[in-house]
């Protein structure tokens, strides 16, 4: 599956564009690492574990955003963005989307 956040992918042309295509996650952050991440701000720099629930957050989205778009037929996402929102004091909500779409290669594909 090829995932750009171009609106074109080079050496390709499009075949089927299936529509929009989504995956979501909503994290909650634990009443521990809220803690420690109060703390830490006391001090200031960056708070690890946010960081690590963000980054994993963003690709479960991503990943589901992807197996979305293989059940719909795709074989690329085009146009792929990112999207957050701060649900209550302690979950956010991430969602990857992007355009579903048939492509195929003009010549021999680069290697991965």
């Amino acid at each position: 599956m090829i995932v750009t956040t171009t609106e074109n992918i080079p050496g390709t042309r499009v075949v089927k564009t299936l529509g929009q295509v989504f995956g979501l996650t909503v994290r909650s952050r634990s009443i521990g690492g809220n803690i420690a991440a109060g703390l830490k701000s006391l001090a200031g720099g960056e708070i690890g574990s946010y960081v690590k629930l963000n980054e994993d957050a963003r690709r479960q989205a991503l990943d589901r955003m992807v197996q979305n778009a293989t059940a719909m037929g795709a074989n690329a996402v085009t146009m792929m963005r990112f999207d957050s929102t701060e649900m209550g004091k302690s979950m956010s909500e991430i969602v990857a989307y992007g355009t579903a779409q048939v492509v195929e290669w003009l010549s021999e594909p680069p290697p991965p």
